[in-house]
């Protein structure tokens, strides 16, 4: 990805996150897809700045998005490069009233994440990576390099919100000493992994890949790591469906 574009998606994710806070303290109206998850019309609406905007910027790099229409895996299997986007991760957050929601971006190249940004819209802040390079956190227009934090003797366990009460979560908790458990919604989870607040994300359950992908990029870039428990790195578009398998995200 040529860093010429970074602005662009800066100045996107900004605008985006701007159209999703103007619909934030409305009366929250919902539907239910087919995958038994909420879409609302903020989720619609950034789905279609962002979509557009990219269709613009990078015409030949083909877009997946959460809430695009389904694109057949025999049409997807022959992308080498392309966007994936979650135009508004953490839903049921938003839905809710938390502040734990973003927008994540994601440019994947040869099944695996090249590039990241994640948005904060209640917070204003960027999080992004570019490939090869040091994870950023971009704070009005000041920049900090992220690293990583491994924990001395106590560590900071992130679970999602919805999700704490997974079976599969539960006995893996139990298998851990020394630690305290925080909830947070959506994938920003990993960037307070990669700004050393916090050092461990199990996940179990459902998860998409446009859940995890910019996440993964960004830290890694902080010096952490995701894998799922067989230690194997996530791969992406290499199935007809669009799931990530149960993972763990951890500082190092």
């Amino acid at each position: 990805m040529d860093s010429k574009l970074l602005p662009e998606l800066i100045s996107l994710t900004f605008e985006a996150g701007e159209t999703i806070m103007s619909l934030h303290k409305k009366p929250t109206n919902f539907s239910i897809k087919s995958d038994n998850t909420p879409v609302t019309e903020a989720d619609k609406a950034s789905h279609h700045l962002i979509s557009k905007t990219l269709e613009k910027l990078t015409p030949n790099i083909p877009i997946l998005s959460e809430e695009s229409s389904e694109i057949p895996f025999s049409v997807r299997k022959k992308w080498k490069e392309y966007w994936l986007i979650d135009p508004l991760d953490g839903t049921r957050d938003f839905i809710d009233g938390s502040p734990d929601f973003c927008i994540s971006i994601a440019l994947i190249k040869n099944n695996y994440p090249s590039f990241g940004l994640i948005y904060s819209p209640i917070n204003k802040v960027h999080y992004y990576r570019l490939p090869d390079q040091t994870s950023i956190k971009l704070v009005d227009n000041i920049s900090q390099k992220l690293c990583t934090k491994k924990p001395k003797r106590w560590q900071n366990i992130v679970v999602g919100r919805y999700s704490n009460n997974n079976k599969g979560l539960k006995n893996h908790l139990k298998l851990k000493t020394n630690f305290e458990t925080f909830k947070l919604g959506s994938a920003l989870k990993f960037c307070l992994i990669a700004e050393g607040l916090y050092h461990y994300y199990p996940k179990f359950g459902r998860c998409s890949e446009w859940d995890t992908a910019a996440g993964v990029c960004i830290l890694e870039g902080a010096g952490g790591k995701v894998v799922d428990f067989k230690n194997q790195p996530l791969v992406y578009n290499s199935n007809k469906d669009t799931l990530s398998p149960a993972f763990k995200a951890v500082a190092y």
